[in-house]
């Protein structure tokens, strides 16, 4: 029973705040929109023979129809990877110091790294739109030493977009690589060392290798939702940015299409949940071939 009772928390955790919110969600995307509260049907009112009756996948053969779904998909994912791959970049080598540095100091790290959350995310979003503007302290900084001779547009761009992500989600690469660094036995290191390996070739083949699951965790924990992102790209991006998170806002909010969007966020989840997916089969297979 105790064992029973421990397994069934998290399984009721994720069918209270995932599947059933899910079915809701793929139920409204197979109705029709209509002008009603709520603004689709048909709903449980109307009988479970006619709602079961009346649903169909019109909804998602509409996007696969119109073109600006599947750009936004595909601008969405160009986003998102090249963000990732921007916050691997930059949050690594920091990562790696945090873990070289002296035990005294790692816990001071730590707090540095973690302070922006202390800040509301909105508010450090903003920040951005005073830096990076026409008159913003980034365009001032470089009149003042003479770097430029006119204001750089930056804001209302893709780079905009790329620094505000990569900015707000850099922690989520920091941490679970730091986590992983710090476990790392040194003497493997030393080891390979006394064998010929250089410092940079023993980096290669033993600290990127025994690291990998950090960089796996914190490449998931910034895709997923830099793939799903709204704000940085509406206060960032302006609107030539084209994201599936502000389309997805725009059919709920402007239009009140919510088959439609329901329809949008379905496939956006399938998008989310097959590498997961895919890379927890691999781990397992390979768990399987050292076990």
């Amino acid at each position: 029973m105790r064992r029973f009772l421990l397994i069934s928390v998290p399984y009721l955790w994720l069918l209270t705040l995932f599947l059933i919110p899910f079915v809701i969600v793929f139920k409204i995307a197979l109705s029709d929109a209509a002008l009603a509260i709520p603004p689709y049907m048909p709903t449980m009112k109307d009988g479970l023979s006619a709602m079961f009756s009346q649903l169909d996948f019109e909804n998602f053969i509409f996007l696969t129809e119109d073109d600006l779904y599947w750009k936004a998909y595909l601008s969405s994912l160009e986003i998102a990877f090249i963000s990732t791959f921007l916050t691997l970049l930059l949050g690594y080598p920091i990562a790696y110091a945090m873990a070289r540095a002296p035990h005294e100091w790692r816990a001071t790290l730590m707090m540095l790294i973690i302070l922006p959350f202390w800040t509301s995310f909105l508010i450090r979003v903003y920040a951005w739109v005073g830096i990076l503007s026409t008159e913003g302290l980034l365009n001032r900084f470089l009149f003042w030493i003479g770097a430029i001779s006119e204001p750089l547009m930056i804001l209302n761009t893709s780079t905009a977009v790329y620094i505000g992500i990569v900015y707000t989600y850099i922690p989520f690469m920091i941490l679970p690589i730091y986590a992983a660094l710090e476990r790392l036995d040194a003497s493997l290191i030393e080891a390979a060392e006394d064998l010929g390996c250089s410092r940079v070739k023993a980096f290669w083949l033993i600290t990127i290798p025994l690291s990998k699951g950090g960089i796996i965790a914190g490449c998931f924990l910034v895709f997923i939702p830099a793939l799903g992102e709204f704000v940085i790209p509406s206060l960032l991006g302006g609107s030539g940015t084209l994201m599936i998170g502000k389309v997805l806002f725009e059919e709920f909010f402007s239009n009140r299409d919510w088959p439609v969007a329901s329809a949008v966020a379905v496939i956006l989840l399938i998008i989310l949940i097959i590498p997961i997916i895919l890379f927890q089969r691999n781990e397992q297979r390979q768990q399987e071939a050292e076990g």
